[in-house]
């Protein structure tokens, strides 16, 4: 008779594994601010380097980022409220649409043309709701590219040889 031995699983030898690790600390919750960092980077006093500049540079890239993110946000909401209208008039054209055509005599041709109309709206709202978006797009990325502008600018005088 031959008995089997049996070997820990892979699952099991991991979860040992990751219980004999000690927990790892959560991420405190509040970050510092740009002024505290400043403040505790200003205490090593590095001689060449400004600062109070490379806080400002940082709070102006956060301004951006924030705003950037505000005209997305604002993009988001005009785009689906719109949206919104647009099915609530589509809902309305359709329920229109069922009434008039019921037992009259030439329903099959208004149908056809509701249908033909229906079609063209649609196209024309999609193109709508597609150049909301890409304006909105173009908005918030704006803002983003400004502000990288604004870097590059920095950074070339700062690479300037002094005279």
């Amino acid at each position: 008779m031959v008995t089997s031995r049996k070997t820990p699983s892979r699952k099991t030898a991991s979860a040992k594994t990751a219980a004999a690790k000690p927990a790892v600390k959560s991420a405190p919750k509040g970050l510092p601010s740009l002024d505290d960092l400043s403040k505790i980077i200003g205490k090593f006093k590095l001689p060449g380097v400004d600062i109070a500049a490379i806080v400002e540079s940082q709070r102006k890239d956060m301004e951006a980022l924030a705003e950037a993110n505000r005209q997305a946000y604002e993009g988001i909401q005009a785009l689906a409220k719109r949206r919104n209208e647009i099915l609530k008039e589509s809902l309305a054209q359709w329920q229109a649409a069922m009434k008039e055509g019921v037992g009259s005599k030439d329903a099959l041709s208004k149908q056809a043309e509701m249908a033909k109309q229906g079609a063209q709206k649609a196209i024309a709202n999609f193109r709508e709701l597609a150049e909301m978006e890409a304006a909105s797009r173009s908005k918030a990325w704006k803002v983003l590219q400004e502000r990288f502008q604004e870097n590059l600018a920095n950074l070339q005088k700062l690479i300037q040889p002094k005279k």
